[in-house]
């Protein structure tokens, strides 16, 4: 398998017989500064989410755009047309949403499951929101929910025994097919 850019494959040499001794390894050192938090957002000036709507819809990965609401493409995606839907608002928790706030994210998932199951044939979702950063938000203070879509057969031997994810086209092809999928606004969009 060929590496990404930056990314280099070695075998473990000696882990003391321990059960990674068995995995190769994918080094993405690129990551790091993510893990750490280089970048992460300390409030809406530098937040990824209030930044993007002010791009392009190519530039930002954003494939929708409602009254309250966007969707863009996971920038560490978990599995190919990984979605988000955004509040354009700058709030952390769901409950800070308004009535029409809500309601535009809710109709602006199941589009965007729709628009996701015609481009790529995904057999299902993983719908979700993490409230916080003790409950895995990577961008605790601005409101967002996941789309993931799943395949039959999708959690196989790559990232169970290979411990690696693979994507099968590039963030700028998944936005363009779904972005042209999208309907046009209107009382189902």
């Amino acid at each position: 398998m060929s590496e990404g850019p930056g990314e280099v494959r070695v075998p473990v040499v000696n882990d003391e017989g321990g059960p990674t001794s068995v995995f190769e390894h994918l080094w993405t050192p690129y990551r790091m500064a993510y893990i750490r938090g280089e970048n992460k957002p300390t409030g809406d000036h530098d937040c990824p989410f209030c930044l993007i709507p002010a791009m392009s819809d190519t530039d930002g990965l954003i494939v929708a755009r409602g009254e309250t609401v966007f969707v863009v493409l996971n920038l560490y995606p978990y599995n190919a047309g990984h979605l988000m839907v955004v509040p354009y608002r700058h709030v952390p928790d769901y409950t800070d949403l308004t009535v029409a706030e809500v309601a535009e994210l809710g109709a602006y998932t199941q589009t965007a499951m729709r628009v996701v199951r015609q481009v790529t044939g995904a057999h299902g979702f993983n719908i979700g929101m993490n409230q916080g950063s003790v409950a895995g938000a990577g961008i605790a203070d601005h409101l967002h929910q996941h789309a993931v879509p799943r395949w039959g057969g999708d959690t196989n031997f790559m990232p169970v025994v290979g411990l690696t994810r693979v994507l099968p086209q590039v963030l700028s092809e998944t936005r363009a097919l779904l972005a042209a999928a999208w309907p046009a606004p209107g009382p189902e969009a």
